[in-house]
């Protein structure tokens, strides 16, 4: 176990990046559709598809006996003749295990087949049997993103290799990796990884530059939830806080739509349709159509011609209510919204304005609702659907040196650390730093000739580790043996700009030129494993349990670090007793050892949270012992002095 020694170190990467002299394309792979943009002299603008469009439906589909790919609209318009080998709202899955509470959700409201693989993550099937990633499906989307720029594009800026993508800003680890690795698959290489809202911003801080100040982006897309606070000064653009829920979005409007068609129509013609693949395809198109329109106007009507047999649905609806039917829905970004703005130390008042990104935000009662939180009007000016994608191309364009005195400054949602000696959480990159960001801290060892260390790394905002997320640990061995505190470990955190997080230990401690370490580099590292990132109903609990248990946190600490001085006082005690016990009287070893007993006792009682004992009391006790071994190896050492003096005397 390491303790924490006083000595410490921060780095600050330079935040110059490299310059890529060609063009880079910025991509929003979205939930429900995806966009491509590049920066064309000082302007980012939209690269429309083959159709004409300027989104590209986030859909894939397989031929029935698996020899064939659509992508897009193409995959999209045959949805409903094969439903089973269509694939939508798969970024929902990216990244996720198949036992995650979100997909496990997601199994009973899709067409398809989503199953377990070998290594537990979730998987699509089609018919035939076949398996594919969901990183495989955003391969495939990616790859007609990159086809779309490259028909735009002059030959002279071909061929595309480079991207900037962005993600949901509460994607974790595992998710951003993946996201990278699609685009490996189709020969993109993904420059950057950037959050959604943050992307937003800066199409709108671009196209806005006289306008800087506090700006709110409130996402709300096809599949998630973000919101994020950024301050805009002058060209930098600095993320204060994020919030957010990424199993959240438009889809959950068209489940909620679906099933209330198929209620209805159970209701009316006493027929469950909700295992006909077909018809579900069909009423789940009729969904999302209607609730696109009632975007628009206040009533409209839902038909859908011999849905089974004779039968038809003809069922009307209105705005208002869509919006009862879904303000549970709809609610659900209010609390993210609201600590988003706690974190960032801020008041509703300091916020300038409000950017609605994300095609759900075109619903009428979302904007009265995001009024409604923060006192104005929400700015409506840039396109929800393409604001993503035009901050995609403008950060491309910042790291190909086409754009310049930009800067971005992301953060990292929560505090991140090590396990110290006794349970204690040291936090060395606190939550809300801006990333990417490269910390160091000196460590040494707790007890005397320790020659590994484990490195447990932890994820929260709790003082005491057993109250926050194991994320990761690894061992550091082959320290030579020496006093405690005498070896100085180096433990090093870096977040990159895709905010995956590496962690490492070096043995930094200087041998002599005799010892056999001398020269010899000792360091470890891993890479935070994203099978155990961190779900937005985890960090909204963790957030709200650290401020409920503040107080009482800081108190338990105290405890903490008195118990884990009379530890080592303890293990000092013994490793004294081991030394001279045999030279002590028995009875005040036994003694001794008795007062370790008792203090080792009330040091579990501590640490189990079963009684806090007063650490004055504990301190006296621990002070009494040490007194009591002091004297006694004092009179180790009188009785040995004598008996040599007397010695002296024989042989005169």
């Amino acid at each position: 176990m390491l303790r924490s020694t006083l000595r410490r170190s921060v780095y600050q990467p330079n935040r110059l990046v490299r310059r890529f002299q060609h063009t880079v394309i910025g991509i929003d792979l979205g939930t429900t559709n995806s966009a491509v943009a590049v920066v064309q002299g000082k302007e980012a603008i939209i690269l429309e598809n083959e159709e004409g469009g300027r989104t590209t439906p986030s859909i894939v589909a397989f031929s029935n006996n698996d020899s064939k790919t659509l992508v897009g609209l193409a995959a999209k318009r045959q949805a409903v003749i094969n439903p089973e080998n269509t694939f939508f709202a798969t970024k929902r899955l990216i990244g996720r295990k198949f036992n995650d509470e979100e997909v496990q959700r997601d199994l009973d409201h899709v067409p398809y087949k989503i199953v377990p693989h070998n290594n537990g993550d979730a998987c699509l099937e089609t018919s035939g049997g076949k398996q594919i990633s969901p990183s495989e499906i955003s391969s495939l989307i990616l790859q007609k993103m990159k086809n779309i720029a490259e028909s735009n594009l002059p030959k002279h800026q071909l061929p595309i290799k480079h991207a900037v993508v962005t993600v949901p800003a509460y994607f974790n680890d595992s998710q951003r990796q993946a996201t990278k690795n699609s685009g490996k698959l189709v020969g993109l290489e993904v420059l950057r990884v950037v959050n959604e809202p943050t992307a937003a911003a800066l199409a709108y801080g671009i196209n806005n530059k006289q306008k800087d100040g506090i700006v709110a982006v409130f996402d709300l897309g096809g599949g998630t939830f973000d919101i994020s606070i950024l301050d805009i000064d002058e060209g930098v653009f600095e993320v204060r806080a994020t919030n957010g829920n990424t199993h959240l979005g438009g889809e959950d409007f068209d489940i909620l739509l679906l099933n209330y068609i198929l209620n209805t129509f159970k209701q009316d013609s006493g027929i469950d349709l909700s295992q006909d693949r077909l018809a579900v395809q069909r009423i789940r198109e009729a969904a999302e159509k209607c609730k696109i329109e009632l975007s628009h106007i206040k009533e409209t009507e839902i038909n859908i011609p011999f849905i089974t047999k004779d039968k038809h649905i003809n069922i009307k609806l209105t705005e208002d209510q869509l919006d009862e039917m879904s303000l549970h829905l709809i609610n659900k970004t209010i609390d993210p919204v609201k600590r988003c703005i706690r974190d960032a130390e801020l008041k509703i008042e300091d916020i300038d304005e409000v950017i609605l990104v994300g095609g759900m935000t075109r619903m009428p009662k979302i904007r009265k609702i995001v009024e409604s939180i923060f006192n104005k009007v929400p700015n409506t000016e840039v396109n929800p659907d393409e604001a993503v994608a035009l901050g995609a191309a403008i950060q491309g364009a910042v790291l190909s040196g086409q754009i310049k005195d930009v800067v971005l400054l992301d953060v990292t949602p929560l505090s991140l650390g090590i396990e110290t000696y006794g349970g204690i959480f040291s936090p060395l990159i606190p939550r809300n730093s801006a990333v990417p960001i490269k910390k160091e801290q000196i460590f040494s060892t707790a007890v005397d000739n320790q020659t590994g260390v484990e490195i447990r790394v932890y994820q929260g905002e709790r003082s005491l580790v057993k109250d926050n997320k194991l994320i990761g640990d690894f061992q550091l061995a082959n320290i030579p043996r020496g006093p405690k505190g005498t070896p100085q470990i180096g433990v090093t955190f870096e977040i990159d700009a895709d905010g995956i997080i590496n962690v490492s230990a070096t043995d930094k401690t200087k041998y002599g030129k005799d010892s056999e370490h001398y020269g010899k580099p000792n360091t470890v590292s891993i890479q935070v494993s994203g099978e155990t990132g961190l779900s937005e109903e985890e960090v909204k609990s963790i957030l709200e349990e650290s401020i409920k248990n503040k107080a009482r946190d800081e108190e338990l600490r105290k405890y903490f670090e008195h118990a884990s001085r009379a530890d080592i006082i303890c293990t000092d005690t013994e490793n004294a007793l081991i030394q001279f016990g045999d030279f002590m009287e028995e009875e005040v070893k036994n003694s001794i050892n008795l007062d370790i007993d008792s203090i080792r006792s009330k040091i579990n009682d501590i640490r189990n949270n079963k009684t806090l004992h007063d650490p004055t009391v504990l301190n006296q006790e621990v002070t009494a012992m040490q007194e009591k071994c002091l004297e006694a190896i004092r009179q180790v050492a009188l009785k040995q002095q004598q008996e040599q003096e007397q010695l002296k005397l024989k042989q005169k």
